[in-house]
């Protein structure tokens, strides 16, 4: 009696470990959680505006690929902010149109522009600190290609050259100035 109580058991574990398993695989948390593992997801603070051309707007899906689910879409010129940062995505949330929620986008398909109404220009840094070295200045009111994010600061490439500006910086509306 007792050997068939185990084998029994024996036999419920396995079949729950596999179904698990199963589930994981299947709705993609498993690769979710491997990715976030493994990419480098950065935390960020920024705001940025939807370039993508798309009359049906920028898709935003559940995860950093295009094989996730695409979640809804944010129109051209609508402000986003971005709260985390890997490789060519980005993830955002508080759409000024269209998609509510939280998902993942493009970060190509993102665009800010630079302040510095009535002077000269912004600096733009190597790293993502003010003690870094300055490795040029943008014009100010000037679009910028986003790159990504950390914190505050954004990444960004203007006239090939690639480094970070500062908040205070930066405008993530398309179009109205950040005064």
């Amino acid at each position: 009696m007792n050997k068939n109580i185990n084998h029994s058991l024996t036999k419920l574990v396995i079949t729950l470990g596999l179904t698990s398993i199963s589930i994981l695989v299947n709705t993609g948390i498993s690769e979710q959680i491997v990715l976030a593992k493994s990419l480098n997801v950065k935390k960020c603070n920024i705001y940025a505006y939807v370039t993508d051309p798309d009359p049906q707007g920028l898709n935003v899906r559940s995860g950093i690929s295009l094989r996730h689910k695409i979640l809804g879409q944010v129109p051209i010129n609508e402000t986003v902010q971005i709260v985390a940062a890997t490789k060519n995505w980005v993830q955002i949330t508080n759409a000024s149109a269209g998609f509510t929620g939280k998902g993942w986008v493009s970060v190509g398909k993102l665009g800010l522009s630079t302040r510095g109404y009535g002077t000269s220009g912004v600096n733009i840094y190597a790293n993502a600190n003010q003690q870094s070295r300055k490795i040029g200045k943008i014009p100010a009111e000037t679009a910028v290609k986003l790159l990504g994010c950390q914190g505050d600061w954004a990444q960004v490439e203007y006239q090939g050259i690639k480094g970070w500006l500062t908040r205070e910086d930066q405008c993530g509306a398309a179009l109205t100035t950040c005064s």
